[in-house]
């Protein structure tokens, strides 16, 4: 801290340039630290939440299967759970659900059953971290 004498009855003190500079790198480091950490429980939490929807997706599958003896096609995709039947008036779900990063997810059908995948954040196949595919097949393992 500086102090200035100007005359014999005031006395002005502050903090140098250099104290200040000081202050404000540390400031900015904290705050590069909170948003790296941020940003993982960020990418987490919205993997959390791919999960939970594809796991509501697969039940709303599973009732449409007992309803209607089959699963929907990939033509009908996941749109048909939203459309009423005699037994299920209001639907299967009330809207087709979009992943975190406002991406539609993606339905498929095999002899091995039906695939919901969630193409990450960058929307395409592939990719690491927050990029990465979920499928629900995964909820399997």
């Amino acid at each position: 801290m500086y102090c200035e004498f100007k005359s014999t009855r005031r006395k002005r003190c502050g903090f140098s340039l250099v104290e200040l500079i000081v202050v404000m790198v540390i400031l900015g480091m904290l705050a590069g630290l909170v948003a790296v950490k941020t940003r993982g429980y960020l990418v987490n939490s919205r993997k959390n939440a791919v999960k939970a929807e594809i796991a509501t997706i697969l039940k709303s599958l599973e009732a449409f299967r007992i309803d209607q003896s089959r699963f929907p096609t990939e033509e009908e995709g996941l749109e048909i759970l939203t459309q009423s039947t005699p037994t299920w008036e209001e639907g299967f779900i009330s809207k087709v659900p979009v992943d975190p990063w406002k991406n539609p997810y993606q339905y498929f059908v095999s002899e091995d059953g039906v695939e919901i995948v969630s193409l990450g954040a960058d929307g395409r196949e592939g990719g690491d971290g927050e990029d990465a595919d979920f499928s629900s097949k995964m909820l399997e393992e």
